[in-house]
């Protein structure tokens, strides 16, 4: 996986320092301060953690930029090649793996330029297609939902219900 968090050298440097303190902290003679030193210390390394991994989606644009194109184009593939329909829903898996990344870095990728995580993203794009099926075409609720990859209707009309407060007879009829 292509995720690792690039630190610099003074980024890198107070990270070892705090392990170093809490490694000294760790063998000292315990007292009753000791338990707190070290939570201050943990709580230091996990915020500062925090702080460089969000800082990248702000320093690092254009490769978070390649990942939302790339994930738009593999969505676009995985719709029109059929393959949707063989394996039914796509999945933030199934995209992460085709990015080399994990699926948490993926949503935090795309939370991060579209305010959405991978499964809302998944999600928006099949309530699009599914609008878009069901203005243009006469297929049947069952035939639009299993081309979109769902095995039963009741899930899509679900799905489209939670998304646009219309299940698919109700927005199909919006348009007649």
């Amino acid at each position: 996986m292509n995720e690792a968090l690039i630190l610099s050298g003074d980024e890198e440097k107070s990270i070892k320092e705090i392990i170093r303190n809490i490694q000294k902290e760790f063998n000292l003679p315990i007292d009753k301060f000791s338990q707190d030193v070290l939570i201050s210390q943990i709580d230091l390394l996990l915020t500062l953690c925090n702080r460089y991994y969000k800082r990248q989606f702000i320093t690092r644009k254009k490769p978070t930029n390649d990942i939302l194109s790339k994930f738009e184009l593999l969505f676009h593939k995985y719709f029109y090649s059929g393959f949707m329909e063989e394996n039914k829903n796509p999945s933030v898996r199934y995209f992460a793996d085709k990015l080399n990344v994990s699926p948490n870095y993926l949503s935090d990728v795309l939370r991060s330029l579209t305010g959405q995580n991978a499964q809302q993203h998944i999600h928006e794009k099949l309530i699009e297609k599914a609008k878009e099926l069901l203005t243009s075409m006469h297929l049947s609720i069952g035939e639009i939902a299993h081309q979109l990859g769902f095995e039963y209707p009741q899930s899509f009309s679900k799905l489209l219900k939670s998304k646009t407060d219309s299940t698919p007879v109700e927005f199909r009829a919006s348009f007649n």
